[in-house]
């Protein structure tokens, strides 16, 4: 079980988590444990650091070499004890380590070229861990090749299942895909919503629809059974629900949350330009959602 200094030395295929000794990443390291011996991969725990002031320093009188010594000393230490206390839970794991001198949202993007997943904290440690989410699950969620987990609070009581949005499209299908391999893994129920707006959306709060209002919806619960083809099949031990909500996407999703194990949805990799004109869901969900959420990108060609 080795310990990597570069990016490029990382295996391909493994579940990856980032550590930083917060709150936050402990329950991260948790959930990406447990999903690496649920799926039979690899685990890679991993601290990006950078120096900042490094001649501000050396103007001081303080030598940056010697700080990024420490840095990288104490950091190595704290790999050491999370691998030891993973490894004291799960002893057949193998769990590699990554120190990189890199700002985390470009070691995490780079690593997601050949990840399986990212599983990340929602909570940081450091100079901006005061804002909500800080800079680096937002930009982790956004910026990932593979599918990227927020692990939020709440995650390890949750008892509700596996929720994920649909919207009828081929774009859809990673993140079914995704949705049902968890439900399979974790033996977790599976909640498939989709969510559309109507001129009752305007004056209520996003809710879901009540199961005797259900057939008015025909055309809509149609759609849904029609996006799970073939992964019922594949997944015949998964227990699926199907849901409708009306409302904003994002207020929808959000308050179907409530409870949920986990929370998949998709996000879209465009360009700049799209990206200005269409606003993503997934930020707002990672950011208010209940419990664990997971981001999977697809590509812009999908889309209907």
């Amino acid at each position: 079980m080795e310990t990597f200094t570069s990016i490029s030395a990382v295996p391909a295929g493994t579940v990856v988590v980032g550590v930083d000794g917060s709150e936050g990443a402990e329950r991260a390291v948790r959930w990406a444990a447990t999903e690496a011996g649920l799926s039979q991969r690899p685990l890679v725990l991993v601290h990006a650091w950078t120096l900042q002031g490094g001649n501000w320093l050396d103007q001081a009188g303080i030598d940056h070499r010697a700080v990024a010594t420490a840095i990288q000393d104490e950091a190595a230490e704290l790999l050491n004890t999370v691998r030891d206390e993973v490894l004291a839970v799960r002893p057949g794991l193998e769990v590699h380590r990554l120190l990189v001198e890199a700002d985390a949202r470009e070691a995490f993007e780079e690593l997601s070229r050949t990840a399986t997943m990212i599983v990340v904290g929602s909570r940081g440690r450091g100079p901006v861990r005061s804002l909500l989410l800080g800079s680096v699950s937002v930009a982790v969620s956004r910026q990932s090749h593979c599918p990227v987990v927020v692990v939020r609070p709440g995650a390890e009581e949750a008892t509700g299942g596996i929720l994920v949005g649909v919207d009828g499209t081929p774009a859809s299908q990673p993140a079914l895909e995704l949705a049902f391999r968890e439900a399979s893994l974790r033996g977790l129920p599976l909640t498939v919503v989709h969510c559309f707006w109507d001129a009752q959306s305007a004056t209520l709060p996003a809710h879901r629809v009540p199961a005797d209002g259900m057939a008015a919806y025909a055309d809509l619960e149609l759609m849904i059974a029609e996006s799970m083809s073939g992964l019922r099949e594949k997944y015949p031990d998964v227990e699926v629900e199907r849901a409708l909500w009306r409302g904003l996407v994002d207020e929808a999703l959000v308050a179907a949350s409530r409870g949920r194990d986990l929370t998949v949805i998709g996000l879209r990799r465009t360009t700049a330009l799209r990206s200005l004109i269409r606003v993503p869901v997934a930020p707002t969900v990672v950011e208010r959602a209940d419990g664990a959420v997971a981001v999977v990108p697809h590509d812009a060609e999908t889309d209907a």
